[in-house]
């Protein structure tokens, strides 16, 4: 979902930076690509059915308009803080502090989501050991990886973002060879691409309206693009790096999820396995479905780690703006210069999810991924709102471009309501919302005080 990044609330103004726009495009897509969308479309899929696509589409047109809207705030005023930072100079200091503590809980919940997804995948080797054996084992491993030292992290990181690039594009190549024939094997009934309306839509406009927070999940990760677009070496390129990165983006994942849907029936598509292993179950494919599981799950594996650095690095900037805790902002020289207490609050987070795991096995990778999505969205219209006082368009286009983005992203929050199994995500995320603004309303007092 994210890639590492030091963005975090501070308002330092970096001028500084060595990124062209191609390769801000290209550590996009590899940052958003994960395992939102490797396992959480399957979820998507069995929700409404070959219609995914259409999902996919409407959300890549809601993240265009929030990127493009981050772009032009980045180019116009660059800030570390980015928008957490604009959200707070449009509307005060209680913008700047929830929107870094959403944003906190999203990237703990997104956490927890990959956590639970790699020990799925897992499962697909060994299908006997409980899910929170797994959990448990992956937390630990990342957080030993975080003590180790993050020096050749980022390297390691854009390998593996490559590896997870490179699995989609394998599929699209080995899904176009099977359907042309050139593959043996394959289901006993042929499905072909749905073009009545009720092949399209099986779960009728509800399971439609549902689906859209797993296609905005998949396009998690926007918003990091945001906080890295200050490297780029002309700020003014951020729009065009970011139009770029979402239109090879949706190009991946509308063929892949096509492919999908055409080559294998939704009801044999399990949401406990990636749809692209499905889809090619049945051809000769026998290294297939290992190397595929494999990739994604190394893959993941490096997202994982990279968010619980963010959210470390994070919590230490929001305690430097005063917005947390002095003691999270403590690094001990006995440790590799390690912020030891907010990284604790990070692997915190992490066993939260594996306890979730032991309680709840059966709906807590659906609960985790609704809620994170939920919380991402939220940050989204910060984004969208903040975005009107700052840039004050005057384009109508633009402003339509905005109104539609901001209704889509309301669209796939208030869709969660109709999908019963996906619904206690939703309530989740209220309460999360809830704790941050009681938490804002006693702080906002406290600083009129001061």
């Amino acid at each position: 979902m994210s890639c590492s990044t030091s963005g975090g609330q501070g308002s330092k103004n970096e001028k500084q930076g060595n990124l062209k726009w191609w390769q801000l495009s290209l550590v996009g897509v590899g940052c958003t690509i994960g395992t939102g969308y490797f396992l959480g479309s399957s979820i998507g899929i069995t929700i409404t059915g070959p219609s995914i696509v259409f999902s996919f589409l409407l959300a890549a047109i809601g993240t265009y308009a929030v990127f493009n809207l981050l772009a032009k705030m980045t180019a116009k005023d660059p800030q570390e803080g980015s928008f957490c930072y604009y959200a707070g100079k449009a509307f005060g200091r209680w913008a700047r502090f929830s929107c870094g503590w959403n944003y906190w809980w999203s990237t703990t919940l997104i956490m927890g989501s990959q956590l639970i997804a790699l020990s799925i995948l897992s499962q697909f080797w060994f299908p006997n050991v409980p899910l929170w054996v797994f959990a448990g084992g992956y937390a630990i491993l990342s957080i030993l990886v975080v003590l180790m030292g993050t020096k050749s992290f980022d390297k390691v990181e854009d390998i593996l973002a490559v590896i997870k690039t490179a699995a989609i594009i394998m599929f699209i190549l080995l899904g176009a060879a099977a359907l042309l024939g050139w593959i043996p094997g394959g289901p006993d009934q042929k499905t072909g691409f749905p073009n009545t309306r009720d092949e399209l839509f099986p779960e009728g406009f509800s399971g439609f309206w549902a689906s859209l927070i797993y296609a905005f999940y998949a396009f998690g990760g926007i918003e990091v693009i945001g906080l890295m677009a200050i490297r780029l070496k002309n700020k003014e390129d951020a729009p065009k790096s970011g139009t770029i990165m979402l239109l090879l983006l949706t190009v991946i994942y509308v063929l892949s999820l096509g492919l999908a849907v055409t080559m294998v029936s939704v009801d044999a598509i399990d949401p406990n396995e990636s749809p692209f292993v499905t889809a090619l179950a049945d051809y000769k494919l026998a290294f297939f479905p290992h190397v595929f599981n494999a990739a994604i799950i190394i893959a993941g594996f490096s997202t994982l780690t990279a968010a619980l650095f963010g959210v470390t690095t994070l919590l230490v900037t929001i305690a430097k703006d005063g917005d947390a805790p002095s003691i999270f902002a403590k690094k001990l020289k006995n440790f590799k210069e390690l912020p030891l207490p907010s990284l604790g609050l990070g692997a915190i987070g992490l066993m939260a999810s594996v306890i979730t795991a032991l309680l709840l096995p059966d709906k807590t990778y659906e609960y985790i991924t609704t809620a994170a999505g939920i919380l991402l969205l939220y940050n989204w219209t910060f984004i969208i709102l903040s975005s009107f006082r700052i840039l004050k368009e005057t384009k109508m286009f633009a402003k339509i471009v905005s109104i539609v983005g901001l209704i889509l992203i309301l669209a796939a929050i208030s869709g969660t309501l109709v999908e019963e199994s996906i619904r206690p995500g939703l309530f989740i995320s209220l309460l999360l919302t809830a704790i941050i603004a009681g938490v804002t309303f006693i702080m906002s007092r406290k600083w009129k005080k001061s």
